[in-house]
């Protein structure tokens, strides 16, 4: 800056300034103080005089390079410059907002004026805000999204470095009975424990995050060695096998650990967590108490799809999986009432991979809560678009896994996609297998009883190949029956599958249930089923699964014919 007269007093513009409510400076060209506000002497309660000191000393050292750039770039331009900088108090630094406002008559010697607003409430708000966005409330860890920040971090870290680490899922074992024998609060207190409990046994570089109920993950940088991760991992178990004396209880847990290993198993965000919750979903299955590193074999699939489970992770990141929509239709009008949302994979090489080969994989790799949350918002979403064409109210039917409805979030997944959308909640049918309910009838129980407070209907699909008791139609809140096209096929020829539909269709009668009959592909056989009070069917005869441009032209020529075009009813799949 250029050099200007020592300081002299401006005392009828000094008058004025004392009135503002804010800290006042003036400063001649080279940033030395002329004038400091009784209350910005008050502020910063200097031991040393304040006139003839160059303002950047009295900010904090990280900030003097931004004043002096606002400074200069103030007295060049004429024009008022905003800057926080954090000045330097009595014993703390308090960020302070600092308009630089340069003034003087003509082309002569210029001064500068410099107004400071208190932001200490603003930064404080702020920062609890950034805190709650990236924390988790409970236990006080970051949550997925810092974690998400952090594993990129630590990836780009280990390119640069050539050194691997390890990602660390932890789940509690037992701790859905603590949860439902002693209540929430209990609960809550002990998830807080064992949090403290994990942070103790890593080190300050470690990332520990809590990502579901009771589930945790550790990024452990430089950590990638058979002994390390033996070691790492021998003190996070050891670490909750100690006894919980929560509120006069005393509680004893455990926890699984499943491993993946950068750059060994994946060298990406996804697929690290991914292949780390697979190995602690095989800990649980093998014994729990224990820690499983994951290998292809652990995860599931065969050897020959895992080239496939790999292009899995890149089809999520391209958007390559798509939601395909089946109608379904009044057995008695022929008018379509809704569409069950399937999902399909367009592989740029392969084509349309057909979903039994990757649903299994994407159950056991986890991926399946992700692709799954997607589905039932977009499907919730797309249902508005058939609704705006069709001039009336329809419902969307959408499949469950095993995997999902087991997953703590998966509540707030279906709240969120309900909110998003604005669909009432009577629109939306979850399918769920009976196999699916019968894995953990308690929680099935809670869950379903979660679903219907909703308002959203719960259909039990490929209804008679599962599970065979029946008590869990009383037991569950359950809406619709999907008669499996098993039962279909042979109709109207076969008296034994007759047998099964007319049982089926009776029970469904007697306990004010909705069918929807599956596979559908003849006359006769919709003929037979309405005849025998089946409303709702599903198939070939009356739709493929189509596209969502291919749904909506259904849809419209619906609106003038009850019976969908040939050309719309078998379109491929």
């Amino acid at each position: 800056m250029p050099t200007s007269a020592p300081p002299q007093q401006r005392p009828e513009l000094d008058v004025l300034l004392e009135e503002a409510g804010d800290v006042v400076f003036r400063l001649n060209q080279s940033g030395q103080l002329l004038y400091a506000s009784q209350r910005a002497i008050a502020r910063l309660a200097s031991p040393w005089p304040l006139l003839g000191r160059g303002l950047v000393k009295l900010v904090a050292d990280a900030d003097q390079a931004a004043l002096n750039a606002a400074l200069a770039d103030a007295l060049e331009s004429r024009t008022p410059r905003l800057v926080e900088v954090r000045v330097k108090t009595a014993d703390i630094e308090v960020w302070h907002e600092l308009r630089v406002t340069a003034y003087g008559a003509g082309d002569g010697p210029a001064e500068l004026l410099v107004v400071g607003r208190d932001m200490t409430v603003q930064h404080a708000t702020e920062e609890r805000l950034r805190h709650m966005a990236t924390h988790d409330a409970l236990t006080e860890l970051p949550n997925r999204l810092l974690l998400s920040d952090r594993m990129r971090m630590v990836i780009a870290n280990a390119r640069r470095s050539g050194q691997g680490f390890a990602v660390a899922n932890v789940g509690l074992d037992g701790f859905k009975k603590v949860n439902d024998g002693l209540g929430h609060p209990i609960g809550d207190a002990l998830l807080r424990t064992a949090a403290q409990r994990l942070r103790k046994t890593l080190r300050d570089s470690d990332t520990l995050a809590r990502v579901g109920g009771d589930e945790f993950v550790a990024i452990l940088p430089g950590t990638a060695g058979e002994a390390q991760i033996k070691l790492v991992t021998g003190r996070l178990l050891a670490a909750l096998q100690a006894p919980f004396e929560i509120d006069g209880h005393t509680i004893y847990m455990g926890a699984s650990v499943g491993v993946s290993v950068y750059p060994q198993h994946a060298e990406d965000e996804i697929r690290l967590l991914a292949m780390a919750d697979a190995a602690m979903s095989r800990a649980k299955e093998t014994g729990k108490a224990r820690c499983v590193v994951y290998s292809p074999a652990h995860a599931g699939p065969p050897q020959h799809d895992i080239s496939l489970e790999a292009a899995m992770f890149q089809a999520v990141r391209e958007g390559e999986f798509l939601l395909y929509y089946q109608p379904i239709v009044d057995a008695r009008t022929r008018e379509i009432q809704g569409f069950e949302t399937l999902m399909r994979w367009k592989h740029p090489t392969l084509g349309m991979v057909p979903p039994v080969r990757f649903i299994p994989i994407a159950e056991t790799n986890g991926l399946i809560n992700l692709l799954g949350a997607w589905a039932l918002k977009a499907a919730c979403v797309q249902l508005k678009q058939f609704e705006e064409v069709a001039k009336r109210s329809l419902y969307i039917s959408v499949n469950i896994s095993p995997r999902q409805f087991r997953n703590d979030k998966f509540l707030d997944v279906l709240d969120d996609a309900i909110a998003f959308s604005g669909l009432a909640g009577e629109q939306l049918v979850l399918e769920i297998t009976e196999g699916t309910l019968m894995i953990d009838p308690v929680h099935a129980e809670s869950i379903l009883s979660k679903m219907a407070e909703r308002k959203a209907r719960i259909a039990i699909d490929d209804f008679g190949t599962g599970y065979s008791s029946l008590a869990y139609l009383k037991r569950f809140p359950i809406s619709v029956l999907k008669i499996d096209r098993t039962f279909i096929r042979d109709l109207p020829g076969s008296q034994k599958d007759g047998a099964i539909c007319n049982a089926v269709l009776d029970l469904a009668k007697h306990l004010d249930l909705s069918v929807v009959a599956e596979g559908v592909e003849t006359e006769e056989q919709l003929r037979y089923l309405e005849e025998r009070g089946c409303q709702y069917i599903q198939g070939y005869l009356t739709g493929k699964p189509m596209a969502a441009n291919v749904a909506l032209a259904a849809l419209k020529e619906s609106i003038h014919a009850k019976v969908l075009p040939a050309e719309l009813r078998q379109v491929a799949q």
